[in-house]
Formats: structure tokens, sequence, C-alpha cells
């Protein structure tokens, strides 16, 4: 066994370069504390400091929607005024801090927390993906291999932090499992100071710069980051005035991607950027469903499902490992398929694919009415029809989620790459106001977490979502052979490699 790990570990040095290693144990260990607070938020802001469902729902949609907005930010500041290496452990410090003031059972405690990991969280992510970008020449095909195994690191931290997010809500150990979460951006933040040296940046306009416009540079990083932490405090605890100003730039966004496309000269630019607009709408509409996991549908699986599977009590924070394990096994075999359709001539299509994740979720959310009338004595539906539920949601994202920035870089004219990847970033983030808004419907104007009187609210909101879901996946369908005439989309698909390489371009921008 020794001799087998030996063999191992140096194959994988003769293929990866220095430091690639590290930033895989960097990826583990710094998803962690995100995964926790994900999964678990609304249940320790219920369980444990008493809130109402709707102030918590409204404070976990606006963390979700802040923490991928704040990716774009995070993506400006590295590598202009500070290093990325630099950001991503400030980043990291600041996850730690937020975590331990999270574990204080106060709200104003939850606030300054979730306020501190996001100026963290919403910052770093870009950063290790640059880091990453960095150990590599241009033409190196190493790359592609490095992100995979980076996207299975993120992978194993949600696993990890979803199963002990799980065994500590059953325990209501929150505090303690709010500190261990600490102990995970801890050994990120020693990891990356062991490999500082290796991390270091390359070919930034920060690196290149001289002493002095670097130590100025510094100083307006840092002022943002301190600037940013206050205003996050400031808008989670207006989280009304926070989902309408991120409402209205996503909207904004849209309607200026639709007034530079009817201006464009370029028909086949202006049709591109149509079809950009059509499959937007289609993510917005998948993505909101999709993110009522920690919120509406993370509380119905607390209070209205029976959770015992096989003799075990399931914690809600388990069923998301569902999504990570289809993600982590459905992604290979996803391409292997495609590769073996394309073999024999059956190209899939964006449009087609988009319509497909649509239906998908669209049915996973149609078929919970179904468990809920069927629900025992006491209300509880059985967990059969969660599992299916969310075996259906994950499958739908292998068609969605992996060929996003690809589809961008496809469609987007180089001088609007920015601006459309941005907005394309931002899709979650509204969609995760727009989940916050129907969990709240979801869980009714009654207030009581009796099952048999909040079933109807229950049941009336996921059918609503899913029936719509599956008749814009049937319009979408029927869109196909339009959406292909603007996209002017070539019958080959996009390989891995160009999805890996686009996302690249994506964290630069």
């Amino acid at each position: 066994m020794d001799q087998l790990r030996k063999t191992f570990l140096q194959r994988y040095q003769d293929v990866m370069p220095k430091g690639a290693g590290a930033l895989f144990l960097i990826q583990v260990f710094a998803t962690l504390g995100f995964s926790v607070i994900y999964s678990t938020l609304i249940l320790y802001a219920t369980n444990a400091l008493g809130m109402s469902d709707t102030l918590a729902t409204s404070i976990t949609g606006s963390f979700v929607a802040l923490n991928y907005f704040l990716h774009l930010l995070g993506g400006y500041l590295g590598g202009r005024y500070l290093s990325n290496r630099s950001l991503f452990a400030i980043g990291m410090l600041l996850q730690l801090i937020g975590c331990a003031l999270i574990s204080i059972p106060t709200i104003p405690s939850l606030l300054w927390g979730l306020s501190t990991f996001l100026a963290g969280s919403g910052l770093n992510v870009t950063c290790i993906n640059c880091m990453v970008t960095q150990l590599f020449e241009p033409n190196d095909k190493r790359r592609e291999a490095a992100f995979l195994w980076n996207y299975s690191g993120m992978n194993i931290g949600f696993f990890i932090g979803f199963s002990i997010g799980g065994y500590f809500h059953l325990n209501h150990a929150y505090h303690e499992l709010f500190l261990l979460s600490c102990l995970g951006n801890f050994i990120a933040l020693l990891i990356t100071a062991y490999n500082w040296k290796l991390l270091k940046d390359r070919d930034t306009s920060f690196i290149e710069a001289s002493v002095a416009i670097k130590k100025r540079s510094r100083l307006i990083g840092i002022g943002a980051i301190i600037t940013l932490l206050f205003a996050l405090r400031a808008l989670l605890q207006e989280t009304t005035l926070c989902n309408q100003i991120i409402l209205v730039i996503g909207v904004s966004m849209f309607a200026l991607i639709l007034a530079l496309a009817v201006k464009e000269e370029g028909a086949a630019e202006r049709n591109k950027m149509l079809g950009f607009i059509l499959l937007a709408i289609a993510s917005v509409i998948f993505w909101t469903l999709y993110q009522l996991a920690p919120m509406g549908l993370n509380l119905f699986i607390e209070r209205n499902v029976d959770r015992h599977f096989m003799g075990i009590l399931v914690a809600p924070q388990w069923v998301q490992n569902i999504n990570t394990i289809i993600i982590i096994l459905g992604g290979p075999l996803l391409s292997v398929l495609f590769t073996h359709l394309r073999e024999r001539g059956i190209n899939i299509s964006i449009p087609f694919q988009f319509s497909l994740a649509l239906l998908l979720i669209g049915i996973a959310f149609a078929i919970l009415p179904f468990g809920i009338n069927l629900a025992n004595s006491a209300g509880l539906t059985s967990f059969s029809w969660i599992l299916a539920s969310y075996a259906l949601q994950s499958t739908g994202e292998l068609f969605i989620s992996p060929i996003g920035y690809a589809m961008v870089g496809q469609l987007a004219p180089v001088r609007l790459r920015g601006v459309m990847m941005g907005t394309w970033m931002m899709i979650t983030g509204v969609a995760a106001i727009l989940s916050g808004h129907f969990s709240k419907l979801a869980l009714g104007t009654i207030a009581t977490t009796d099952p048999l009187i909040t079933n109807a609210s229950y049941s009336h909101t996921f059918g609503m979502l899913g029936w719509s879901a599956i008749g814009a996946g049937i319009v979408l369908f029927a869109l196909i052979p339009i959406i292909r005439r603007l996209t002017q989309e070539k019958q080959d698909d996009i390989t891995t490699t160009e999805r890996l390489k686009l996302s690249e371009d994506s964290v630069r921008l």
C-alpha cells in the first residue's frame, strides 16, 4: 500500500506542476465553511436564534445572492490592487473570523459574522481559479486536469461540510459546528502560507507595477475590503433594500445587453446577443428553483418530511449530498455519453441542454405535491420523494451549469465579454432573491410549523414552480431552431477543454 501511494504521488508530481497539489487541498478546506453556512444558516437562525421564518429566509436569500454577486468584484480586485494570493489569504482570514462570530448565538453576531464571511468568500473564489491558471503556460494542456482536480476538491469540501453540518444539527450543537468551520478555514490559510512562494502572481498588472504603485494599490484594495464589510453589514440589516438593489442591478444589466444588441451593427453579433438573452432567462428560471434548497425546501425537509430512511434519521444538510454525489459521478458519465453520441453523428445543442435542464428541475418540483398528498397521518411526506426530487434537480444541473461560461464566451462580442460574463455571474444571485420570495410563499401566512397545516402552501408553491419550469422548458424546446439560428451554433458540441479555457478567461474579467 505504501509503495502504491508513493507511485501515485510520483506520477502526480510528474504530471502536475508544483503548487497544484496545494491548491487542491486549499480548495477542499476553503469550501468547507461556505458549505456549512449554505446548508445550515436558515436552520440555525430559526432553531437556535428564534428568528421568524420570513426573516431567516430573507437573510439566507441575501447571503446567497451577495456571495455570487461579489465574485465579479473579487475578479476585479485580484491582480490589480492586491495579488491573488494576498486577496485569497485575506479572504480566508475573514471567513475564519466570520465563522467565529456566527458561532456566538445572537442575531447581531450572526449579521456581523455573515458580513465578514461574505467579504472573504465572495472575493476569493475567483482568486483560487486565477492561482490555478497561473501555474501553467498558455498552451499547457495539463491545465484541464488541474481544474478537474480542483473541481473535485470543491465537491469534496461540500460533501464534508454538508456531512458535519447535518451531524451537529441533529445534536443542536451549532456553536461547535461553526467553530469547527473555523478550523477548516485556518487549515486552508496555513497551506496557503506554507506554499506562499509557489502561489505568487504571474503576468498581472499588480505584480508588474513599481513598488510605489504596489503600495498605493494595496491601500486601495484593503480600503475597498473594509468598506465592503460595513456595506454588507448594512445590507444584511435591511434585506428588503438589499434584495431590491440586486434585482434592479440584474434587470438593468439585461436591459443594457438588450440595448447594446439593438444598436449592434453586425447582424451576426446582434443575433448572438439576443440568443444569449433567451438562454439567460432560462437560466434564471432554473436557478430560482435550484436555490430553494437552502431556504424553503430546507425547512420543508426539516419539518414536513419523514426523514427516516433505511433506519437512519437523515439531517436536512445530508440531503444536499445527493447533489454532490450525482455531480461527481454524473459529470464524467455525461461526458462519455456526449462523446459516444457525437461519434454517431448525434450532437446535443446548448438550447437543447437548457430545455432538458428546465424539464428535469420542473419535474423535480412537480412530483413533490404528489408526495405531499400521500403523506402519513402526521402530515409527513416520505423521504423517497425528496430523494427522487434532488436526483432530478442534480441531473438537470449537469445540463446547464458546466456550459454556462463557455456559452458566454461563444456568444459575446470580444469588447462586451466582460459585461456579458458579469451578467451571467449575477444570474445566480438574482435567482437567489427570487427563491427567497417563493420560499416565503411556500411557508404560508399562518404562524405554525404543523405539517397538516403547512403542507397545503408547500404543495401549491412547489406545484406552481414545477409546472411553470416544465412549461418554460417546452417553450424553449420549441424555440431551439430559432435560437440555433441566432447563436449560429456549430454542430460540434463544446469540448471540456474549451469550457475550462473560457471559464479561465472569465475569472480575469
